[in-house]
């Protein structure tokens, strides 16, 4: 079996940039996708540090800023909506929490789909069943397609990977839980100013506001918890939750709540990490947050994808299809650089989900502290300087 055959699990981020530099390298990559195509709607999502180059070097550039937010910076505010503290984008040069370049998830999704549907093969509507790996290859048995034998088999669909349970074991082993959930999906409500606005209420909540490229509000909703016992597709359980532990929360609670059983993207999860002590076993690797999910806390999920796609792709064209060889090498690049993406920022969960009207104000004043002149430079080293720090090699096609 030729290893230049590779199945990728996964059409979000990772999956298909990866596909991008596979077919550029003269591999021959097919997506395997469990959604009927690529997801519209999902939470803006940063493209930082070493990642803008990855995407300059795709050609992309243009097309990302084109399609991107245009989003003024983030903003706390009390219950009467009265702004409590700024951070606008340019104080961090475009680097703070709202980055310069920020894109919601389904529209990079779709561009990168866009980039590849005609070299590459997609496989809607379905998911890998079982894989088996033989003395040359990987049998791979799908919910409705064929089977088929394939060279490699990478997993790229994320925090809950489908494809590390088959070939590495089961989730609990994989992701470590924060202590807390988040929900977000699109309202019909119209955006007015630009911000990214939350509001934290005791308790350990905070609701928030964000605009959206076509000039809606988008609806964001965490809160610290245990471990839930809840089925991730009962939606339905998910927005009683929501409602039950956001009920006396003010600000614009009850109208995002309003409108959220009729939102076509709604989202819930648990706010965890992925930590594997290796990505690859075998024929099988893992890339993007199947294999490192840094949080959405940190804000480098979609950055740390596409430096993992451009550099596994690579080492995989510089190695001659050698999977070994290829494998070993994309850790030793990136290992570093993934770990450094997964610091959780100052305060962790705590500093985002604050426990108590006393800890929202001590927040708040550390915020107003940090977007101070005298102070810039040290927060941004401390907090937003993760993406950096990566020297990108360069790989060329090797047959």
């Amino acid at each position: 079996m030729d290893d230049r055959t590779v199945l990728i699990s996964g059409a979000g981020i990772a999956g298909p940039a990866l596909a991008y530099w596979l077919r550029r390298y003269g591999f021959h990559p097919t997506v395997v996708e469990r959604s009927a195509g690529p997801r519209p709607g999902g939470q803006a999502v940063d493209v930082r540090g070493t990642a803008r180059e990855v995407v300059d070097r795709m050609g992309l550039t243009a097309r990302v800023r084109a399609e991107c937010v245009a989003e003024r910076g983030m903003a706390y505010v009390d219950a009467r909506g009265e702004v409590t503290c700024r951070m606008p984008v340019h104080a961090f040069d475009g680097e703070g929490i709202v980055a310069e370049i920020e894109i919601e998830r389904g529209d990079l999704a779709r561009l990168l789909y866009s980039e590849t549907r005609d070299g590459v093969e997609y496989l809607f509507d379905d998911s890998i069943e079982s894989l088996t790996e033989t003395g040359d290859g990987v049998r791979v048995t799908f919910e409705r397609s064929a089977p088929r034998t394939v060279g490699l088999v990478v997993g790229a669909d994320g925090v809950h990977s489908r494809t590390r349970s088959l070939a590495f074991g089961p989730e609990s082993a994989y992701v470590r839980p924060l202590g807390a959930y988040l929900a977000y999906f699109g309202t019909p409500y119209p955006d007015d100013d630009g911000w990214f606005l939350m509001h934290n209420a005791p308790g350990g909540r905070v609701v928030g506001t964000r605009p959206t490229r076509h000039g809606r509000t988008s609806a964001l909703f965490s809160f610290v918890s245990p471990p839930l016992e809840l089925d991730r597709r009962d939606v339905a359980a998910q927005q009683r939750l929501l409602a039950e532990r956001f009920a006396d929360v003010g600000w614009r609670s009850r109208e995002l709540l309003a409108v959220m059983a009729d939102a076509p993207d709604f989202y819930f999860d648990l706010y965890g990490q992925v930590r594997t002590d290796r990505w690859s076993r075998g024929r099988v690797a893992l890339l993007g947050d199947a294999a490192w999910c840094p949080s959405p806390l940190t804000g480098q999920g979609t950055s740390l994808s596409l430096v993992g796609a451009y550099v596994l792709a690579g080492e995989l064209a510089a190695a001659g299809g050698d999977h070994p060889v290829a494998y070993r090498r994309y850790e030793e690049v990136l290992r570093a650089h993934v770990q450094r993406g997964q610091e959780l920022p100052g305060g962790g969960i705590s500093g985002f989900l604050p426990a108590s009207r006393a800890a929202i104000r001590l927040r708040d004043a550390s915020m107003r502290a940090m977007t101070s002149r005298p102070l810039r430079r040290l927060a941004t080293r401390l907090f937003f300087s993760q993406a950096e720090g990566l020297a990108l090699p360069e790989y060329a096609a090797t047959g």
